[in-house]
């Protein structure tokens, strides 16, 4: 499996000079935890999460309507190609701590893998192996 066969290919996108209030809203309207930032329409200069508004806005008691979303933002974007195979992609969110990563092809975001996703398309592999291993008998010949 492939980054491109695993990914959401709905990307929530928002202008970076955005204020953290519209920003939040879009947010919560499109039941997104995060929304890269964009600037001059297309280069992806950022992203910010749901902590990112937590830790440096709500914490801090700042009024969201005079914060501009890319003083949340982290300018570091974890990113993918669509070929890269789906086990390295889960295996760096795991050692790195990574919960979302983009997948970008010729320069623009084209999907996003989420631990969500990763969990969601995990699911039926699970449930399988553990109707599988459910089904197996133990032998009834005690040891010894």
């Amino acid at each position: 499996m492939r980054a491109k066969d695993m990914m959401e290919t709905t990307v929530l996108t928002v202008d970076e000079n955005l204020d953290a209030l519209s920003c939040a809203r879009t947010m919560a309207e499109r039941r997104k935890g995060y929304a890269l930032l964009v600037r001059g329409g297309s280069t992806i200069s950022g992203i910010v999460t749901e902590w990112d508004f937590l830790e440096k806005l709500v914490a801090l008691g700042k009024d969201p309507t005079h914060v501009s979303v890319r003083d949340l933002a982290s300018g570091q974007v974890h990113s993918c190609a669509p070929e890269t195979p789906v086990d390295e992609v889960v295996d760096r969110m795991s050692r790195e701590g990574i919960r979302r990563v983009i997948v970008m092809s010729g320069g623009r975001a084209v999907g996003i893998i989420t631990a969500k996703t990763v969990l969601a398309k995990f699911r039926p592999y699970v449930d399988q192996i553990s109707s599988e291993i459910a089904g197996y008998r133990a032998d009834p010949t005690p040891l010894g």
